[in-house]
């Protein structure tokens, strides 16, 4: 740097130099013409004193320099042009410019603190409209020229002043306010970019400008949509823009200008931003927009675009009114066993089925049409449509939540209105042994948790309550079977306190309980009831304050479970029920017993009780009647011979 300093001072004494004193104003900009011509085959320096640094060094032939705040070019008339933005208190001092010993300049920049100068202005307008904005001033100036300028690709360009007047462009002066305002009318897309509007200072020999920078931001609206949402519904838009597939996306609402625009700010990965998620596809030109539940705020109107410049973007309208309907949104869950799985839904007449299930991130993502095997719609009323869809191949990582909607289309816009939310749970199917045996339960698990410890517990796991993989306590061994994606925990002696409700779980960054099953365990003790048909009876089944409790008539007592719900097998007024739960026993009454109520029953909770329960006839009673009959026969007949002899 030393050398270069030397050589610089060398050609300042050797070159021609030129002196200029310029002010500028902390927080604008100034552009001065130096009135020295740009020399296009030597290098450019731009050096500042005091202390000494360099700000410009090129040897390139390029007609635009720019470092940082800096820049050094060629204007229309070939001159060079200085350009030194966002200007601070540091930057006042001496600086000397030079064409490599053509020419010098020694510029003395004076900075003031002024209120004229403020951060730069951005401006939306739409095609078509007329773009209006603001240029303050210094009162030192209020009887200097105003001008505007306009930064092109390698250049800055005067449009307007007082001897060079551009159509659809015009200018204002308020000088007992020291502003000017500028209208441009029926802007197009080429209007967009960035001007700098301030006072031009004549020095004869030199000029500049002291400005202000104004971003002008063009839109141009493609097309307009409405849709219609109900509160605590899902919604799924896509705004399509094949045409653009790599160009940044948006969408933001009108009723704030659209001062803030939601972008993912990632290309094709889902990012949350705010109450909303955002997915850029590049691959397709989609920005995907997900309300996860809808509410009374998102209701308005909004722009879904997509940026084809720095300045100029295009988008489309959509406004969005939330109805307030009964119907809508529906939640449902729903338990079941791995293999197959049926849903079914309403949606309008004449739309199209959208199914997805929520991600980790609560996103809605599009199922897989390799995993519905079955999908079929039926007309139940003028006006909607049920869906059957069954889903096949159902394993622990397909557990979750599920949206079902329609899905409209227009020329840009495709919304999904999620209106029914199923939460599917998946079980095991229960485990049925007897007291002393051994059992099984078996637990799959997805092939990402292989490496993860795995834990079995009798309630949902905890880092207090667990037993980790291929580890025994007491009778519960555990074994993790990593080719197959199965751990099994085996518990041997079986009692009627080991029967429960039992959570298969994955350590992670949490714990993870993900699938559960029932061990029901048949206590030794059977009992045995005989009545007659007419008689009442009370059974008391044992439980130990469980929200779940059996009592049904079937064969095998896994029956009386299913989709990890106990089933109440028995529906008649004859039935009824009391819980005395401090006693830990529930009380079973039937009336008026008939043969047919005989069988086998069970009852408890998950320690069951097997009941044989006979009902008989009473033969006792009925022939008390018929010797009473036939005596009175044989009375009567006897009566009727004595009359007769």
């Amino acid at each position: 740097m030393k050398i270069l300093l030397i050589f610089f001072t060398f050609y300042l004494i050797s070159a021609e130099v030129k002196y200029i004193d310029v002010t500028g104003y902390s927080g604008g900009s100034l552009l001065l013409d130096s009135g020295k011509p740009w020399i296009s085959y030597s290098a450019k320096y731009m050096v500042k004193q005091d202390p000494r640094r360099i700000i410009i060094h090129s040897k390139k032939h390029y007609k635009w320099i720019n470092e940082g705040r800096f820049t050094l070019f060629k204007n229309n008339e070939g001159l060079l042009m200085i350009y030194i933005r966002d200007l601070s208190k540091d930057d006042a001092g001496r600086y000397l410019i030079n064409d490599y010993g053509k020419w010098s300049i020694s510029m003395v920049l004076d900075v003031k603190e002024d209120l004229c100068c403020k951060a730069s202005k951005r401006v939306m307008v739409n095609v078509g409209e007329t773009a209006s904005f603001s240029c303050e001033y210094s009162q030192n100036h209020i009887n200097d020229d105003k001008i505007i300028f306009k930064e092109e690709k390698a250049s800055i360009e005067m449009i307007y002043n007082r001897w060079k007047k551009k159509e659809r462009f015009s200018i204002s002066d308020k000088k007992n306010k020291n502003v000017f305002s500028v209208k441009i009318t029926a802007v197009t897309p080429d209007d967009g970019g960035v001007y700098l509007c301030g006072v031009w200072i004549n020095r004869r020999s030199y000029s500049y400008s002291v400005i202000n920078t104004v971003h002008l931001h063009i839109s141009t609206k493609v097309g307009m949509s409405r849709e219609t949402g109900y509160p605590g519904s899902g919604l799924m838009m896509k705004c399509e823009h094949p045409q653009y597939k790599t160009r940044p996306k948006y969408i933001c609402k009108e009723s704030d200008r659209c001062s803030e625009k939601n972008n993912p700010g990632v290309q094709d990965e889902w990012m949350k931003n705010g109450d909303v998620s955002l997915y850029d596809d590049t691959r397709a030109g989609v920005l995907m927009v997900f309300f996860r539940e809808l509410k009374a705020a998102d209701e308005g109107t909004y722009r879904c675009g997509v940026k084809v410049s720095d300045y100029t973007e295009i988008f489309t309208e959509l406004q969005l009114r939330l109805r307030h309907d009964e119907k809508y949104p529906v939640a449902v869950t729903k338990t079941a066993y791995p293999g197959e799985v049926i849903f079914s839904f309403r949606i309008p007449e004449q739309q199209t089925l959208y199914l997805c299930k929520e991600d980790d991130d609560q996103i809605c993502q599009n199922i897989s049409s390799s995993k519905v095997t079955h999908m079929s719609g039926s007309s139940e009323r003028n006006e909607e449509r049920v869906f059957t869809v069954s889903i096949s191949n159902v394993s622990v990582r397909d557990a979750g939540v599920y949206w079902c909607g329609a899905e409209t289309r227009d020329t840009y816009l495709t919304f999904i209105s999620l209106t029914t939310k199923i939460q599917l749970n998946l079980i095991m199917p229960p485990v049925v042994r007897r007291e002393g045996e051994s059992a099984e339960i078996i637990c799959p698990y997805d092939s990402i948790y292989k490496s993860k410890p795995k834990s079995l517990c009798k309630g949902k796991c905890s880092t207090r309550d667990r037993n980790e993989n291929e580890t025994k306590t007491d009778r519960l061994t555990l074994k993790d079977d990593v080719s197959t994606s199965v751990f099994t925990g085996t518990i041997t002696g079986l009692t009627a306190e080991d029967a429960g409700k039992y959570w298969c779980a994955v350590t992670s960054e949490t714990e993870l309980n993900y699938l559960y099953t029932h061990l029901m365990v048949i206590v030794n003790e059977e009992l045995n009831l005989t009545k007659y048909e007419g008689d009442d009876v009370s059974i008391q089944c044992k439980h130990h304050d469980e929200e779940q409790k059996i009592f049904c008539k079937a064969d095998q007592a896994s029956v009386c479970v299913k989709d990890g719900v106990s089933l109440e097998t028995v529906r008649d007024d004859r039935f009824s029920f009391s819980d005395e739960a401090s006693a830990g026993v529930f009380t079973v009454n039937i009336t008026d017993l008939r043969e047919e109520d005989s069988g086998i029953y069970w009852c408890g909770a998950h320690a069951i009780t097997k009941l044989n329960l006979t009902v008989r006839t009473d033969y006792t009673l009925i022939n008390m009647i018929c010797v009473s009959s036939t005596l009175m026969l044989i009375g009567g007949f006897t009566l009727i011979m004595c009359k007769l002899t």
